[in-house]
């Protein structure tokens, strides 16, 4: 298979590292678009503060907010991405791009698990 795959209307679409920090920047903006609702949400609730605080003990519930901080990154490093990828004038070192996007990402999701 050579990375690439017949999109809509017969366009060949190349299905390389860009393609999936693309991919990642997308889902993990949707995953915070949902999240920001249901966090303004509990914060309103917070008059009862220390069954909130409880609830957010919970195994799951540290899962979650992991989840949550590492998509944070991923769409904060891959929105730099993209801002260096229109303004400036380099646009020829996209896998290195993405490669430190996915580094930042990592690294952010690494720091928190070790905080957790």
């Amino acid at each position: 298979m050579d990375g690439n795959a017949s999109g809509a209307r017969g366009v060949r679409v190349k299905k390389g590292s860009s393609y999936w920090v693309a991919i990642v920047h997308r889902v993990s903006g949707i995953a915070l678009a949902i999240f920001l609702p249901l966090h303004f949400w509990a914060l309103s609730t917070a008059l009862q503060l220390d069954a909130f605080l409880a609830w957010t003990r919970q195994p799951a519930v540290l899962v979650a907010e992991w989840a949550i901080v590492v998509a944070l990154a991923a769409h904060f490093a891959g929105g730099l991405r993209v801002l260096a990828l229109e303004f400036l004038p380099w646009h020829g070192r996209q896998k290195t791009l993405a490669a430190l996007a996915a580094g930042v990402t990592a690294l952010v999701g690494l720091v928190l698990a070790l905080a957790l």
